[in-house]
């Protein structure tokens, strides 16, 4: 419905909520709606992953079977090989690697591995990232040791942004003890400036809008107007980072994994497994062109995930 205003412009009524305009802008990009749907069919199959190879082992990605090695994707099983040493429906759907592991079991186990990196360490690099931003932008003017907290942060924000981020990551995963959750806090560590810069900016412009000046006229507490009224309304960009964020901790993971500094074996992540076939390009192709091809597929679709929010978040940038 349309009604005319007095300067003969039309509004539209919908009646819609924030959420539900966004979905409605969002499902309009059809390369969004696909990465969506990939990510969604991503998670399930670390679930799967996770169910079927630790909960109830029914593709076990640790087997050494030597007489199978080398075989390339829907190839049955060696008739000589014992029921419980035989993979899953007795065929290998995506071969095996020079040691007969099943490479279909260990792309499953890579898939929850590598996601729970990407999602652990974002979540720690957000959490970061939104707590010094939001303080660099709200109590920017207050002082502390003779500056400006606002100076101190934004300063300690541009040395972490001179290092090579992926170099850094690399001497103190080298340094560190091998562990899947030393790599989650590291890349969390080393990934929070984008998102604090980000938090900033929103804060610094939302510190002067009217509904903020209006709470603080009230005599509403500090804690009250940062985290019910402007923190909602900064978290667009940060939204938009986190999904940007995911695909570049999936990506380090999976080079450090290849570097042989990440999760270590028996544990399967899709950079290990791109790591092993890396020898046997010609001789087996599958190993290094599947790893590859799943990083490529998810990082892609988190990128037009994120590009997808982005337009849908802002007004300005959304498709009429």
């Amino acid at each position: 419905m349309y009604v005319t205003t007095d300067v003969d412009t039309d509004i539209e009524v919908t009646g819609r909520s924030s959420l539900d305009e966004f979905w409605v802008t969002f499902r309009r990009d059809r390369l969004a709606l696909i990465g969506f749907v990939v990510l969604v069919g991503l998670a399930l199959l670390a679930l799967a992953g996770k169910a079927f190879t630790e909960w109830w082992v029914l593709f076990d990605p640790a087997v050494v079977r030597l007489s199978d090695r080398l075989l390339p994707p829907l190839t049955e099983a060696s008739s000589v090989l014992s029921a419980d040493k035989r993979p899953a429906f007795g065929i290998y759907f995506l071969g095996t690697d020079d040691l007969g592991r099943d490479v279909f079991a260990r792309m499953l186990q890579g898939s929850f591995v590598s996601l729970s990196i990407g999602f652990v360490a974002v979540g720690i690099a957000m959490s970061i990232g939104v707590a010094l931003g939001g303080i660099s932008g709200y109590y920017g003017e207050s002082k502390f040791l003779g500056l400006s907290v606002d100076n101190l942060i934004m300063r300690f924000t541009d040395v972490m942004l001179c290092f090579p981020t992926f170099f850094l990551i690399l001497t103190v995963v080298a340094l560190l003890p091998p562990s899947i959750y030393n790599i989650m806090i590291v890349i969390g560590l080393t990934g929070w400036m984008t998102t604090a810069r980000f938090v900033r900016a929103e804060f610094l412009s939302l510190k002067e809008q009217d509904f903020v000046l209006a709470a603080k006229a009230m005599g509403l507490p500090e804690r009250r107007i940062i985290f019910f009224h402007m923190l909602p309304n900064a978290m667009a960009p940060v939204l938009v980072t986190a999904t940007v964020s995911v695909a570049t901790a999936i990506l380090t993971e999976s080079a450090l994994s290849f570097l042989g500094f990440g999760v270590q074996p028996p544990d399967a992540t899709w950079g290990n497994i791109l790591s092993d076939g890396k020898n046997f390009i010609f001789d087996a192709p599958w190993l290094f062109f599947i790893p590859g091809s799943a990083i490529l597929v998810v990082v892609l679709a988190f990128n037009l995930v994120g590009e997808g929010m982005r337009e849908s978040l802002n007004p300005k940038l959304r498709r009429r």
